[in-house]
């Protein structure tokens, strides 16, 4: 694991280091203090020998892996904040944005959608964070030998719908063909270009104390959907995967607030993980309304049964945002106007302390730390 005593899923939110030696049971404000300072200390390890599914699930364990494998050799030593997309400037006054992302969902149909749907919506939604207008995807394929046609032509074709839904043209791919039981049936990637506006620009650098946070709409979506298709629990609940392109959304909240600071789309993870990377790159709190949390009931009746936070869950078509307070109110307003923005919320505000910290305001007025987890109870969601 990449933290020493925890493990793949652990979460370490609702506890809090003991009170040092003779300290106030209550918990005075020194003790707090702390304890709020021995949880900032503590930094993604990585130890590990082999790869683990906690390393492809977005969080504390998939954070280790990037800075002691991937950015030693791309990107130096020091971790840079790392966003969904890349930012090119190829001249002539252009912004580009440049993303890719491998879909390897299973099952391969879910009620909501599909890994054709999920293989455009997810490189979609990574360049419109960006700020950024999608226009051109490529698509390749790994496909596992033995694999019907039938349903490659059916996953093709919900490509093409959500490409012609979101905007985008699909202009190059690949396809290659592995021995059966190399592939589990199908693989997909895809990357995405898209031209970010003369003006535009978002990142944690812009977010200040003060600004509001965010949501599109209800959390935890896709990930539930996704658990409850594999037939592998004993429950029957309707659930729908929230799978959608969120470039609409971010045109709408651009024009109604035009100083928005910061964007992305809470897949692996939830908004609980990206929040907590957000923290990290502006090293300021993000301190959440527990009670404004837009969660479905249907979908919050299941995380309850199975244990699981639905801070934690992924989706595949909302838009978390942080905006400047005095527009936060026409923010929301306008998202509710968006078909896919009719449950957006205000969840939440920036504020300097603790730094680098999410806290949770909870329904019972106490609070409680929201951590990143080491890995994620839901594998294999996107």
């Amino acid at each position: 694991m990449s933290e020493e005593g925890e493990g793949v899923g652990s979460s370490e939110t609702t506890a809090s280091p003991p009170a040092p030696a003779g300290g106030d049971p209550s918990g005075s404000e020194a003790a707090v203090l702390e304890r709020i300072e021995a949880f900032r200390r503590r930094r993604p390890r990585f130890r590990d020998d082999f790869v683990t599914l906690a390393h492809g699930a977005g969080g504390k364990a998939s954070a280790a892996l990037i800075d002691a494998v991937f950015l030693d050799a791309f990107g130096g030593l020091e971790r840079p904040p790392l966003t969904d997309a890349a930012l090119i400037a190829p001249g002539h006054g252009e912004m580009l944005a440049f993303s890719t992302d491998s879909f390897v969902v299973k099952p391969l149909r879910f009620p909501g959608g599909s890994i054709g749907h999920l293989a455009v919506h997810g490189t979609v939604n990574d360049l419109a964070v960006m700020g950024a207008r999608p226009r051109w995807l490529s698509a390749a394929f790994v496909i596992e030998e033995g694999f019907a046609i039938s349903e490659l032509r059916r996953v093709v074709a919900d490509m093409s719908e959500a490409a012609a839904a979101s905007g985008v043209t699909i202009v190059t791919g690949d396809t290659k063909v592995v021995g059966r039981g190399a592939a589990d049936g199908l693989y997909v990637t895809t990357a995405g270009i898209g031209v970010v506006p003369p003006g535009r620009r978002v990142g944690a650098d812009l977010v200040t104390r003060g600004d509001r946070v965010l949501i599109s709409g209800t959390i935890a979506d896709h990930g539930m959907a996704v658990m409850l298709a594999r037939g592998d629990l004993a429950l029957e609940a309707e659930l729908k995967s929230d799978t959608a392109p969120i470039s609409g959304l971010v045109e709408v909240l651009f024009a109604a607030a035009p100083s928005t600071r910061w964007m992305r789309d809470p897949t692996r993870g939830g908004v609980g993980t990206v929040c907590n990377e957000l923290a990290h790159d502006t090293g300021l709190a993000v301190v959440l309304d527990e009670s404004a949390l837009p969660i479905d009931p249907a979908v919050g009746g299941a995380c309850d049964l199975l244990g699981i936070d639905p801070l934690y869950v992924a989706n595949e078509g909302k838009l978390l945002a942080v905006v400047a307070a005095k527009e936060a109110d026409a923010a929301v307003e306008a998202l509710r106007g968006h078909p896919l923005g009719a449950h957006a919320m205000l969840i939440g505000d920036i504020r300097a302390e603790p730094q680098g910290i999410v806290v949770l305001r909870t329904s019972f007025g106490g609070t409680r730390i929201v951590d990143m987890l080491v890995g994620d109870p839901l594998p294999r969601i996107c």
